[in-house]
């Protein structure tokens, strides 16, 4: 039986290592000489998502083994040029993907589906009645400017500007390299959590026109909360990308993200539906229920030979 995504692991960072699938599981192993290699065991079954820095090779049999257990897979190239991998479990049905699409195909829905967003980064009961999109991104674009400010006082920083150029990356001051490494944990995290539901990462409500819209929208909700602390208190640090990853991973453990994204998500697409029923997880495994699409009926039941008597 595996874990419910709301209960797995956050992530695992490795570099300079292969990934190879032995007897008992998949490994990383590193050869220390020309006699002995380190192997660590990767829990992959407990393992929301796995980031495959520089250096890092891994076997077709270890991939399959992730994709079997829904672990997302997500390359960290060098200069923080992100690519991802998503590897969505063949056991989940397509509720919620139904739900996103449902909400994304209609213009009204999509813009209820946005201004939740916004609101839950300011609260329920903070937002004016009929405040426009467009009026609430600029809301949100005054309230990073204030975060910003108020956490480099509170660090003795000067003025911060947010700046990602991967091709200037070692250039930039260490709170920006320190966002941008736990901006790519958080991701991995999202993508891993939308794929488990069986949505979509690239159906977004704000976000649009890449692969992963849906997952930068769900990730907005949190990084005042998450990657924004961690990236301010290593302004100082030799190797803010390292440390921002290690950082950000202890602060996963007290503040239990991945419960909460789920939570999140169903919340944003469906509002009105209660989603603490237990019996009714669909976060859980299930056993996966096929059934045959009708227009008139809309579902019909799979696995029926629907030829006419008598031919």
């Amino acid at each position: 039986m595996l874990p419910r995504i709301a209960d797995s692991l956050s992530f695992l960072y490795l570099d300079m290592v292969r990934v190879v699938q032995d007897d008992t599981g998949v490994c990383a192993q590193i050869q220390l000489d020309d006699n002995r290699t380190d192997t660590v065991h990767i829990p992959t079954a407990a393992l929301t998502c796995l980031l495959l820095g520089p250096g890092v090779s891994i076997t077709t049999r270890a991939l399959t083994t992730l994709a079997r257990h829904g672990t997302s897979v997500i390359c960290t190239g060098a200069g923080g040029v992100r690519a991802y991998a998503g590897i969505l479990p063949d056991s989940l049905t397509t509720r919620w993907l139904e739900h996103q699409v449902a909400a994304w195909a209609d213009p009204d829905q999509r813009l209820a589906v946005a201004t939740r967003m916004y609101e839950m980064r300011f609260g329920d009961d903070t937002v004016p009645h009929a405040t426009t999109l467009a009026q609430l991104r600029g809301m949100e674009g005054q309230r990073m400017k204030a975060l910003y400010k108020l956490l480099a006082q509170q660090h003795g920083i000067g003025r911060f500007r947010r700046n990602y150029h991967p091709d200037q990356w070692h250039q930039q001051d260490p709170v920006n390299l320190a966002l941008s490494a736990s901006n790519t944990c958080l991701y991995g995290i999202i993508h891993a959590a939308v794929l488990a539901l069986g949505c979509s990462p690239a159906l977004g409500f704000v976000h649009t026109g890449t692969q992963h819209a849906f997952v930068y929208d769900i990730a907005d909700l949190y990084k005042a909360d998450t990657t924004l602390p961690v990236a301010f208190s290593l302004h100082q640090a030799t190797d803010p990308e390292q440390q921002a990853r290690r950082k950000f991973r202890e602060e996963l453990r007290l503040i239990r993200l991945l419960p909460r994204v789920i939570h999140d998500i169903q919340r944003l697409l469906t509002p009105a539906t209660a989603t603490d029923d237990d019996s009714d997880d669909p976060t859980r495994y299930d056993v996966r229920i096929v059934h045959l699409w009708d227009p008139k009926t809309g579902t019909l039941p799979a696995g029926v030979n629907y030829a006419p008597d008598g031919t």
